[in-house]
């Protein structure tokens, strides 16, 4: 006879693992199914180690302009191997404590690949080749997701990388282009920027970092180019041609582009194929993302999906959110859903871009008359302290009808540390707080988070210092 379980949870990513621990937490048996090691994409080969490295860049930059604040040093050099091992210790100091949260909450984690089975039937191939049957009154898919890739660029690990093989990159190439100017194309520009590869960012759209406002936008294409950032916008790509030690990228209307290395990021896919949904009646789209209503319900009741397969923004903590929603719907508790047009951004390229809500284009699209407020981070003393003054706070703002800013729309942010202060702007936005109530908050000073008090503070028509 089958284990029986309250709920199986397919994949241990971070909707699955935290579909798992908010569960557990709330007194349900639960049953994780993962194949590789509970963390997925995020922990072992995306967000923790890419901001490690873009970290280490960080302390690279702070070395070489050490001389600014008085602090005599030679030049630095970058030791790769030495970066590397850091990041990986990162990563498994943070996967044995997830195991050991894990275990602490009394999930019963196994090894392999979950395939459901209609009803609450999943099937697992063991990954010793055996095979075992779990039964749940509840089924959570969760089994994430795998970077795209483009014709004409078959990855191989020399010529041509995806995020996966630039996070084990055992050398540092002289030259690369990245092909597309997404989040994580931007955060790998800027990293082999920062650490001396000279790099070409190649991007179909006419802007770079869709979703972030065009003043943003435009901050960090400034600073990518002032680098030595090639940045190319609006090309189409149509292959590369190996030669013996670099390839060379075709596009349609220019030279072709030598380089050492291509690396595409160009997104993540759903990986859904792996799940066995054929024939169990939970609807799956053309693209491979798991239909799902806004409790992360599918088609099939008793089965709900949540994290990169569904078609919701492919972040880490909209899989956290997601799990939770699906585990009080399970309790039958009533959850609010995820409003994904509120949901934080976070970037962590150089400089730091990070947004909540509307942008200006956006909400002028949405049908809002807007009231905007922008300030630059070189009038703030603790950017100018810290010496990384460049970037700008941007709050978007409904006009009220007496031309007045009223509700917060959106928040966008570029420079310092930005990522660390969206906060209280994200919360703004989703409490549809108005500029008056914001503005009324003190702000500590000096700190770079002030700057978001003072931008909202100018909309209510009586600023300090801008």
């Amino acid at each position: 006879m089958a284990d029986q379980f309250d709920v199986v949870v397919i994949g241990g990513g971070p909707g699955g693992y935290a579909a798992a621990l908010y569960g557990a937490a709330a007194g349900l048996s639960i049953c994780l199914i993962e194949y590789d090691k509970v963390g997925g994409t995020c922990l072992h080969r995306g967000c923790i180690p890419a901001k490690e490295l873009l970290e280490s860049a960080h302390v690279f930059r702070t070395v070489a302009r050490a001389g600014d604040f008085g602090v005599e040093t030679t030049s630095p050099t970058m030791q790769l191997a030495t970066t590397m091992e850091r990041k990986q210790r990162v990563v498994d100091a943070l996967w044995k404590g997830l195991e050991g949260v894990l275990k602490g909450r009394k999930v019963t984690t196994i090894a392999g690949t979950g395939r459901y089975r209609g009803g609450g039937t999943v099937e697992i191939e063991l990954n010793d080749g055996s095979s075992q049957t779990v039964e749940g009154r509840s089924v959570i898919l969760a089994s994430g997701s795998v970077p795209r890739t483009i014709p004409g660029f078959d990855v191989d690990g020399r010529f041509v990388l995806t995020s996966d093989e630039v996070l084990e990159l055992d050398a540092l190439p002289r030259t690369a282009a990245v092909i597309g100017a997404g989040a994580i194309g931007c955060e790998f520009a800027s990293f082999l920027a920062d650490v001396g590869v000279q790099v070409t960012l190649l991007e179909g759209l006419p802007k770079i970092l869709p979703g972030a406002d065009a003043d943003v936008a435009n901050v960090v294409l400034r600073s990518f180019k002032k680098r030595g950032i090639d940045v190319r916008t609006g090309v189409r790509i149509t292959g590369h041609e190996p030669g013996e030690s670099t390839t060379r990228v075709q596009m349609e209307g220019s030279e072709p582009l030598e380089v050492d290395t291509v690396v595409v990021s160009v997104g993540r896919r759903p990986l859904s194929e792996s799940l066995g949904l054929d024939g169990t009646g939970v609807e799956v789209d053309e693209r491979g993302f798991v239909k799902v209503d806004q409790t992360c319900r599918t088609s099939v009741p008793g089965v709900w999906a949540v994290g990169d397969l569904i078609a919701t923004p492919a972040l880490a903590h909209i899989g956290f959110a997601e799990a939770i929603v699906a585990i009080k719907d399970i309790l039958g508790e009533s959850p609010v859903p995820v409003d994904y047009g509120r949901v934080p951004w976070a970037i962590y390229c150089h400089p730091e871009v990070a947004f909540a809500g509307h942008s200006e284009e956006s909400a002028r699209e949405a049908g809002y008359d807007v009231v905007v407020s922008k300030h630059q981070y070189r009038g703030n003393g603790r950017a100018m302290i810290v010496g990384d003054p460049e970037g700008l706070v941007k709050v978007i703002a409904a006009k009220t009808d007496d031309g007045r800013a009223g509700q917060v729309l959106g928040v966008h942010m570029v420079g310092p540390w930005v990522t660390e202060q969206l906060g209280q702007a994200y919360l703004a936005v989703n409490w549809e707080a108005t500029v008056d109530e914001v503005a009324h908050y003190i702000q500590p000073h000096p700190t770079l988070s002030e700057l978001f008090g003072e931008t909202v503070m100018a909309l209510t028509g009586r600023a300090l210092h801008g």
